[in-house]
């Protein structure tokens, strides 16, 4: 055998050799599968949004990178319900030093596991809603004298909103701890004509409150007495206090004994006002009030007054607020001085139902606390509402 032959020999088994090792390499190699996305769960530990009957998705839950398509929603059920709730001495004094072993909740009688506690102090936001209309009038200089004593009792990182309200609602300053431009604007609540009050209440459910976290609260100044409202009642403001996740604190003025000139100043008079098609229509479509044909009253009788204290005392039961009766200067001051410590220092208790009720449901609440003479102010319902969030798009 000749040596070029030999040498082609060696060169094709060479060839053949390195061709049935990559042959062999390629099918021996394992396929790289694509990074499975997880799919969320409840979860049952992380700090819930505070007052509501449900809670939103942690951050884990929304942190996956690959896009989320029309077809791929993934939604989760959560059904933690939390609530503010502040511990009094008969005095009225906040009682700290409470752990999570002190509390035990019962829903519609049952008792349910505290899952989530929180004693931390915290800032809040409040909402001062002051009526400024006919017959708070000789009031005036008490109720901005008393809200600027609210507003001394801030801390830095605690903020107000300033609205009033007449017959309209009006806006005097934006959520700011600017104790200057706020004093600013209370100074600027002037009376004016009729009492709106369902209307500010509504408007301050459903279009102030909802976006502010954390700790909130409104603190209302009335007599209790409506005459121009057209969108809101009784009923429907009362209803979406149970829902709400912010607390009302209710200060009344009596002011039947100015209307009555028990106290020496003249009887308020009436505001003449036609009723136009525009109001017949409106509270045809919103299920509101028509203003009377008499027009807007600077007060009301002793019924309308006793309504009037009947709702405030409602709305603070429903939202687990408090109610006080503004008889004098000195009970407004000590009335705000004891809205802001209970406001910054209330506990938080959360937990999940036994079982989960349907949307709309009522569910009644009773919490106890395991020490002698004490008050417990929470809320005492709550509606059901849809627990299911989607996380795409958040």
């Amino acid at each position: 055998m000749s040596f070029r032959r030999i040498l082609f020999l060696s060169f094709a088994v060479c060839v053949l050799g390195l061709a049935a090792f990559g042959q062999s390499n390629r099918s021996t190699r394992p396929r790289v599968a694509p990074t499975p996305i997880p799919t969320p769960t409840p979860n049952r530990s992380g700090p819930p949004v505070l007052g509501g009957a449900q809670n939103a998705p942690s951050s884990a839950e929304t942190s996956a990178e690959a896009p989320i398509g029309d077809d791929d929603v993934i939604r989760v059920e959560t059904n933690l319900v939390t609530m503010p709730v502040s511990v009094l001495d008969r005095d009225g004094r906040f009682i700290s030093g409470l752990g999570q072993q002190d509390f035990q909740i019962f829903e519609n009688g049952t008792p349910q596991k505290v899952e989530y506690f929180q004693s931390v102090e915290q800032p809040f936001t409040v909402i001062l809603l002051l009526d400024v209309s006919p017959s708070t009038q000789f009031r005036m200089d008490e109720i901005q004298r008393a809200a600027m004593t609210f507003v001394d009792n801030l801390r830095p990182a605690d903020r107000v909103m300033v609205m009033s309200f007449d017959e309209y609602i009006h806006v005097l300053s934006p959520i700011t701890n600017n104790r200057y431009e706020l004093k600013d604007a209370i100074r600027q609540a002037e009376f004016g004509k009729g009492t709106s009050l369902y209307d500010a209440v509504d408007d301050v459910i459903r279009r102030r409150l909802s976006g502010i976290q954390g700790r909130k609260a409104v603190v209302l100044f009335t007599d209790g007495v409506d005459t121009t409202s057209r969108r809101a009642t009784i009923e429907s403001t009362t209803a979406a206090a149970e829902e709400l996740d912010a607390l009302f604190y209710p200060i009344r003025f009596d002011t039947s004994s100015d209307l009555s000139g028990g106290t020496g100043y003249p009887a308020p008079r009436r505001q003449t006002r036609r009723v136009t098609m525009a109001d017949i229509l409106g509270a045809i479509i919103t299920g509101g009030n028509v203003p009377s044909v008499g027009g807007a009253p600077g007060g009301g009788s002793r019924e309308e007054y006793e309504r009037g204290r009947q709702y405030l005392l409602t709305l603070a039961q429903k939202t687990g607020g408090r109610e006080f009766e503004a008889d004098s200067i000195y009970n407004l001051q000590a009335a705000f001085a004891g809205i802001a410590e209970e406001l910054r220092r209330q506990y938080t208790l959360g937990y999940y139902p036994d079982k989960v009720g349907t949307v709309g449901e009522r569910r009644q609440i009773k919490i106890r606390v395991h020490r002698p003479n004490v008050v417990v102010r929470a809320k005492t319902s709550y509606i059901v509402g849809d627990s299911r969030r989607t996380l795409a798009g958040i």
